[in-house]
């Protein structure tokens, strides 16, 4: 009797472990296998969302963010805008050969990277306004 293609069975044979799950129910199951009920989450973020304390890290962070926001689009909007309604302004030369479109544009590079600096310098303060908020209510932070 001859074995056909369809017979063969072409894995290879490894001395490790492969990806079957091991038997038995010995260890804790895997965060994806939990039900409802064991995925309970002990931390009553209710009571956190009703402190005094985060509801003034909230406005701390929307002070910063949302101006940032607003200023970020409103420059990186002006230089179409310009080039497209203020064309003659835009084409004005400030350094040589480079116009005032250039310019413009390279500054935005620089923009970017100072708001950039300003938010990093803001986020660690919020992160230790945080790490204080999660202790006042006993949670672990990771």
């Amino acid at each position: 009797m001859s074995s056909s293609p369809e017979d063969k069975d072409y894995t290879s044979i490894v001395g490790s472990q492969t990806d079957i799950a091991p038997l038995g129910r010995s260890g804790s199951k895997p965060d994806h296998e939990r039900t409802a009920d064991e995925d309970i989450d002990p931390v009553e973020w209710g009571r956190i969302a009703g402190d005094p304390d985060f509801k003034r890290l909230v406005r701390r962070k929307l002070r910063l963010i949302v101006p940032a926001t607003v200023f970020f689009i409103v420059y990186y909007f002006l230089l179409p805008i310009g080039v497209g309604w203020f064309p003659g302004l835009m084409e004005k030369k400030v350094w040589g050969d480079v116009n005032l479109a250039y310019a413009y544009a390279l500054s935005q590079f620089f923009m970017a990277w100072i708001l950039a600096a300003i938010y990093v310098v803001a986020a660690a303060g919020w992160d230790k306004s945080e790490h204080a908020l999660l202790r006042k209510f006993g949670v672990e932070h990771k």
